[in-house]
């Protein structure tokens, strides 16, 4: 738990309802800050400590010493605080469903990170995970092109393990997966995967990756590019039980 945050709660007789007031935010987001991994945006942490007459630093700890990427901070921000989440993946499949073999494999294959740095973003991308673990997790949605799924990505134990606990997660009522089947052919996911992320004051955002670092964008016209996208990429998609059939008939070729 953040003590830190609890105790200058306590300090100043402020409650959860009356600093989100202060703040502008709903309750339950205030909640989840009293998670010591879960980070208020910028803005908020200014305007919480300001209410709370705490240096910012003295309730969230220097940001820099985290472990992921600067320039992936403000998606991971963006993730944490979702109600939720729709991802579209072409080539991998989406970091938060992804085991600790498959992920070091896809991390590894990159070939422009160091042996230390694979560990490093290998950790940042299993902690993320937790988010669909906790209570009150955000309804994750994930259309993967059936090639993903048939990429011998870490070798043939590492893709069947994969798909079994990508079984195992379809059995949760929050998490939907809808594969995009090979036979399909030109569609809107050829030009890229992304990311949407919709807040709990109902604000959208995408992410967009390439080889370099990933894009968090959130204008108008960019938002309804992507959701244009994406009604095309789950539209050529099978249902979600459709999915889970193919999964399962996948998972016996890994053998």
């Amino acid at each position: 738990m953040n003590d830190a945050l609890r105790v200058a709660l306590d300090e100043t007789g402020h409650t959860i309802e009356s600093l989100a007031e202060r703040v502008g935010v709903d309750r339950k987001t205030v909640a989840r800050w009293l998670n010591h991994d879960h980070i208020p945006h910028p803005r908020h942490r200014e305007a919480a400590a300001g209410a709370l007459r705490r240096p910012i630093g003295d309730i969230w700890p220097d940001t820099s010493r985290r472990r992921e990427p600067i320039w992936f901070r403000p998606w991971q921000e963006i993730e944490r605080d979702a109600i939720s989440l729709r991802s579209y993946q072409s080539v991998v499949l989406p970091g938060l469903l992804q085991t600790e073999a498959y992920a070091r494999a896809v991390l590894a294959g990159a070939d422009v990170i160091t042996r230390g740095d694979i560990e490093r973003h290998l950790a940042t991308r299993l902690a993320r995970q937790s988010i669909l673990t906790r209570d009150n997790p955000p309804h994750f949605t994930a259309v993967v092109d059936e090639a993903v799924l048939r990429r011998p990505v870490g070798g043939r134990a590492t893709m069947r393990a994969q798909i079994q606990a990508l079984l195992v997660a379809c059995e949760a009522p929050h998490v939907r997966v809808h594969i995009v089947p090979s036979s399909v052919g030109a569609y809107a996911g050829l030009n890229g995967p992304f990311v949407i992320a919709v807040g709990p004051e109902h604000r959208t955002a995408g992410y967009l990756d390439n080889q370099l670092q990933g894009n968090v964008v959130t204008g108008t016209d960019d938002i309804a590019a992507i959701l244009a996208a994406w009604e095309n990429v789950r539209g050529e998609a099978l249902s979600h039980w459709q999915s889970v059939h193919l999964l399962t008939e996948m998972a016996k070729t890994w053998n």
